[in-house]
């Protein structure tokens, strides 16, 4: 499975065209992603058929206040509405253990739709116990680069935590073509990428179909 970000409509066309699976729909890249307006999310629905997965962050951290958890789970309903069919997010406590009641509070105003847990478990003061606590959630997928420094250096854990929950990791954050192949022989099935679909891995620069379609062949050639 290959989920791409995207940031528009544009992006959603250029994704579908180049075989993605999915789309992570998201805003304000600059600070690692935030929810995005519904009314771009409408317009992304009307561009693609492709599944939606709709950012729920309110800051750049991986916390959430009580108030903002509350406008995050307006805006799921908000969002679910302008056509977003699935969810991403996740969130730690002051201590950086997984906050179960923030997180549990957007399980329940999303059900039933599907979840990820975002890519906060990797910056947890436990990273073992925090990624039992996520799998007690049960979200059907968690982001994960394996390490707070991204894929490079998480590569080993992520082999681990295939081999411990088959299914559940989507790996993603500084993935690169080399890890493909590895991560596939050890039972990564789901791959998530971002700036790797733009030209000169920019943001500034919209997702390329060329560019996805290259990386669902490599996908489609390790699985």
């Amino acid at each position: 499975m290959l989920e791409i970000i995207a940031l528009d409509a544009a992006d959603a066309r250029a994704a579908a065209d180049g075989g993605a699976d999915r789309l992570e729909v998201v805003a304000d890249i600059a600070a690692d992603g935030l929810t995005p307006d519904p009314v771009v999310v409408t317009e992304i629905r009307a561009a693609t058929d492709l599944p939606l997965r709709v950012m729920l962050r309110a800051n750049a951290r991986f916390g959430a206040s009580t108030p903002e958890i509350g406008r995050l789970c307006r805006a799921a309903e908000a969002l679910a509405e302008a056509g977003a069919d699935g969810f991403v997010f996740g969130f730690l406590d002051d201590d950086g253990h997984v906050d179960i009641a923030a997180t549990g509070k957007l399980v329940h105003v999303i059900a039933p739709l599907p979840w990820t847990f975002h890519r906060a478990v990797d910056h947890a003061a436990d990273p073992v116990q925090a990624w039992r606590a996520v799998r007690d959630l049960a979200p059907d997928a968690v982001l994960t680069a394996g390490s707070p420094r991204g894929v490079d250096a998480g590569v080993e854990m992520l082999v681990r935590r295939a081999a411990e929950t088959p299914g559940l990791v989507l790996a993603g954050g500084g993935l690169r073509r080399k890890h493909v192949a590895l991560l596939a022989a050890a039972g990564v099935g789901a791959f998530h990428v971002g700036s790797g679909v733009r030209t000169d891995g920019s943001w500034e620069r919209p997702v390329s179909a060329g560019l996805v379609r290259e990386w669902r062949g490599l996908v489609a050639a390790a699985g």
